[in-house]
Parts: C-alpha cells; structure tokens; sequence
C-alpha cells in the first residue's frame, strides 16, 4: 500500500484521473502524426467504407457541426477527401485517403507499442472488457442505441 493516499479515492474520481493522464500521454502521439482525437475517430469510422458526415457523427456521438470543422481539419491536413454519393447525388460521402489510411495504421500500431499507454495495467485486455462494458452500459448512456 502506497502512502500517496488514492487508495481512499472514489472509484470516479480514480477513473477520470487515469483517464485524463492517458489522454494527455495519447495526445503527444497524436500530434506527432499530424491528428487529433477527433480526427482519429474519424478516420477509424471511415477506414472500412466511406460514410456521409452526419452518419459519422452519429457514430462518433457529436453534432454535425463539431463534424464539420473534424472533417475540414482532415480535408486540409490530406487525410479525407467529400465527394458525391453515387447512389444519391445530394449526399456527400467522406473518403480516407491514402495518407489517411496509412497515419490511422500506424497510429494502430503506436498505440499498442506506447506503454505508456497501459504501463502498470497488467491484462490490458481485461481492462478493455471493463471499459466496454462502462461505455455500453444503459445507465450512462441511456438514449445509446448502438455499441
């Protein structure tokens, strides 16, 4: 036992720390490749298959118009393209492209090898199941529809 006195934290308060102190380390790796969280949410809803902004938005649960200025960001920094739907002319689709494709692969990467990332969790598996299961839950997230 530690003499740093966390032990007599509330669980919340633990978790937003940690969760604060990996964001921060997690940012560094970001900025290094030119991206942002929001940026990198993006390129992971859109990595399979294009989709149309408000689509991805829903998904990444912001307002169009925070991703709007996502997409803008992506757009001038080379990493997406809009374009046409071909099946509905009125709808635009956003499109990883290639120098997308490749940052969001090796930030992939750079998140597993980052150990600062998990440094001192143990079975970084086991805390993913938690999480899921933190983010899926229908008490924090009650109008949530999808996981």
């Amino acid at each position: 036992m530690s003499d740093d006195g966390l032990e007599t934290w509330p669980t919340g308060r633990l978790l937003s720390t940690a969760a604060r102190l990996l964001e921060h380390s997690w940012e560094k790796v970001l900025r290094s490749q030119d991206m942002t969280h929001a940026g990198l949410i993006v390129l992971h809803s859109i990595a399979q298959a294009p989709m149309s902004q408000r689509d991805i938005a829903k998904k990444s649960r912001v307002t169009d118009q925070t991703m709007s200025r996502t997409i803008d960001r992506l757009e001038r920094a080379g990493f997406v393209t809009r374009g046409t739907d071909p099946r509905d002319e009125r709808r635009r689709l956003i499109t990883v492209t290639e120098s997308g494709l490749i940052t969001y692969q090796r930030l992939l990467v750079l998140e597993k090898e980052d150990a600062a990332l998990t440094v001192g969790v143990g079975d970084v598996s086991a805390l993913r199941e938690q999480l899921l299961r933190l983010v899926r839950s229908p008490a924090l997230n009650p109008h949530s529809t999808d996981g």
